[in-house]
């Protein structure tokens, strides 16, 4: 659970490796059947196992909760390095970006739930750290289409965090190991809300900046149009009409464009801005006059009348 998913660390295209050779062919995406989805696909079939040796026997025995904790150890380890296989050798497809995630809560929130079912962990720790993970990745869906939230130096202690103090509570450990243990859980789960306040804030930022960013260019789209029509060769003509129909305007030496007309009220007037090749056009009506299409300039202009 590092924020980012780790055999999903990009799209496609081949990408230089280390040692500055090319992977083994220019293709669009890296086989399924690779390394790093491999791991992840182990660290998602260790989540049942895990489970089955945690309760086994009752929970409560100290062998079986040991193969246990060696089946989570093996399962956060894989999580380190599919990651970083993807990442190096380029071996990003979308079942890694999508199992990936899975894979990390899964084996997580299976450790939580059952040591909270067996009476070794308090419940509100399980809630909080549950409910930070489901909500921040919520969180991330939600400001997909405007940014993508990197993982931070904060996220990757938490996860090592939790995945240490939830090892040692798999461990049946007594005196001093176990009063650590609790301590290390509250650092985990301080580093958990922490980050997740940390996310929550650069989401927003990013939400904001996308949206402004996205008004501007709609700005700066309106002013190029305003300035297109204000270029030679365009021409604006206003005249009454009896019922408030729109006025045609002619375009340079072609003679006609597209035209919008704007008609207003039963004795109003209208007028109408025309360009580029000479074509069809639109005439949009207020008040009473009804919205009619135009086929020309010329044409819609004559029709009205």
């Amino acid at each position: 659970m590092t924020g980012v998913p780790a055999s999903a660390a990009g799209g496609s295209g081949a990408k230089p490796v280390r040692g500055g050779k090319l992977g083994a062919a220019a293709v669009n995406q890296a086989s399924l059947w690779n390394i790093a989805n491999i791991l992840t696909m182990v660290r998602l079939l260790l989540v049942p196992g895990f489970v089955l040796l945690l309760f086994h026997n009752g929970g409560y025995d100290p062998a079986w909760r040991s193969f246990a904790w060696a089946a989570f150890a093996i399962a956060m380890i894989t999580d380190l390095f599919d990651g970083h296989l993807a990442r190096t050798y380029n071996l990003v497809t979308d079942f890694g970006k999508i199992a990936d995630p899975i894979a990390d809560k899964a084996i997580m929130g299976a450790a939580l739930i059952s040591l909270s079912i067996l009476g070794d962990l308090p419940w509100w720790i399980t809630g909080v750290i549950l409910a930070r993970e489901l909500g921040i990745t919520l969180m991330r869906f939600w400001v997909i289409r405007h940014a993508v939230i990197p993982a931070s130096r904060g996220g990757k202690l938490k996860t090592l965090a939790q995945g240490t103090a939830a090892g040692m509570y798999v461990l049946m450990l007594t005196g001093p190991l176990a009063t650590l243990r609790f301590w290390v859980m509250m650092v985990a789960v301080v580093l958990t809300v922490v980050t997740g306040l940390d996310y929550v804030r650069q989401a927003v930022v990013l939400r904001r900046r996308s949206l402004a960013a996205e008004r501007a260019a709609v700005g700066r789209t309106a002013e190029a149009l305003q300035e297109a029509a204000g270029s030679p060769g365009a021409g604006v003509v206003s005249g009454p009409g009896a019922a408030g129909a729109a006025g045609a305007v002619a375009d340079g030496a072609a003679g006609s464009g597209p035209a919008v007309g704007v008609a207003g009220g039963a004795n109003g007037s209208g007028s109408a801005v025309a360009g580029g090749p000479a074509g069809s056009g639109s005439v949009v009506g207020g008040d009473a006059v009804p919205v009619e299409p135009v086929v020309g300039a010329r044409d819609g202009a004559e029709a009205e009348r």
